[in-house]
């Protein structure tokens, strides 16, 4: 395989990834100091989530701008990470309450004897992009095949994440398609934003990313989005999802139902008004875009937010990574999803429409 990294030494994503793990297990020999019940001056259960900045974190933002989490008596503080692991590393050792990390992250805690749970999608469908120069003309991995064919000579720059389900997007497509990675130049990256820039900047001439910054490359760009993780995979296969430690969710079962009950109203929100949706995001502004691209971003979804995982596409992710050796261990979707009080919730809400 062809390979450039942006990174000198190549072994460093890799490293980067043993020592998230470590800090994880680490972080679990912290006294847990989560949910100890402190309580607001107006009564309020605070709370503190860790989150990134995917589309998929949207519930949550317009959640905390609406007042939604005040409706069910909490009061919730948003802390960003931009390392997954250490946001990992934050929940396991009780810094916070819940976290939304990529739906791989609970797996590399539990297979460190972290106590994870996964409760639901973070809220959001077909996060995750492969977009392509507009200059190309290429519109799908089949077209992306055509092309390769018809050009032999020219390796085209693939850029993504090692070890991740944004590189994973690529291997499964190009497999269907019968492109082998030795036809293309991957090159792997260390951080998401730097990614972005290296495409505006022609240094790579396909991306697999996230929303909405691959909005903002179609719309900025003329980037061509040629496929996601809703086609990849399933419709629901998250791209994030909302953990929290098992002793949380044993003693404290009441303010995960409130937290859910005030994102799915977040999620009508979004759904059925986007552009106040919007309106709310820029108060807070949470992404670095413009307001016309969240908009964008959440009108060309596949699917209206909802909570759902797939868990068998989950888990046939992980298999494949485990298989590449990117992950260790034996931990199984059915080990640490705990799906049971959103299914409850969408079921009760579906019920009163």
């Amino acid at each position: 395989m062809s390979t450039k990294k942006f990174d000198e030494n190549p072994m460093r994503p890799m490293r980067r990834r043993v020592i998230a793990v470590l800090l994880t297990v680490l972080a679990a020999l912290i006294p847990t100091f989560a949910f100890t019940g402190n309580a607001a001056a107006d009564g309020k259960t605070k709370i503190k989530v860790g989150h990134l900045v995917a589309l998929d974190m949207a519930p949550l933002f317009v959640a905390k701008e609406a007042g939604f989490f005040g409706k069910y008596g909490l009061d919730v503080e948003t802390v960003f990470f931009a390392n997954p692991g250490d946001n990992n590393a934050a929940l396991a050792g009780g810094a916070i309450d819940l976290s939304i990390n990529p739906f791989t992250l609970p797996f590399f805690a539990a297979n460190s004897k972290v106590p994870i749970r996964v409760l639901a999608a973070a809220g959001g469908w077909g996060v995750m992009q492969v977009v392509a120069d507009g200059k190309l003309g290429i519109h799908s991995f089949t077209e992306l095949g055509a092309y390769i064919k018809k050009n032999p000579k020219k390796k085209l720059k693939i850029g993504t994440l090692q070890g991740d389900t944004l590189e994973l997007i690529l291997t499964r497509s190009f497999a269907r398609e019968g492109i082998s990675v030795d036809d293309v130049s991957m090159v792997y990256f260390n951080d998401l934003l730097a990614m972005v820039d290296a495409f505006r900047a022609g240094q790579v001439d396909i991306l697999s990313h996230i929303k909405p910054y691959t909005t903002d490359l179609v719309v900025k760009k003329g980037a061509i989005v040629i496929g996601d993780n809703a086609g990849v995979w399933s419709p629901t296969t998250p791209n994030c999802v909302l953990s929290t430690l098992d002793k949380t969710l044993k003693e404290r079962p009441q303010v995960i139902e409130a937290y859910l009950k005030a994102v799915e109203d977040a999620a009508a929100l979004i759904n059925s008004d986007p552009e106040k949706a919007v309106a709310l995001l820029s108060k807070g502004n949470y992404y670095r875009v413009g307001p016309d691209v969240v908009l964008k971003a959440f009108k060309s979804a596949p699917a209206p937010i909802s909570f759902i995982p797939d868990i068998n596409a989950v888990q046939g992710v992980v298999t494949d990574l485990t298989k590449l050796g990117y992950i260790k261990g034996t931990t199984s979707a059915k080990d640490i999803f705990r799906t049971e009080i959103v299914e409850n919730l969408e079921k009760a809400r579906v019920a009163k429409r």
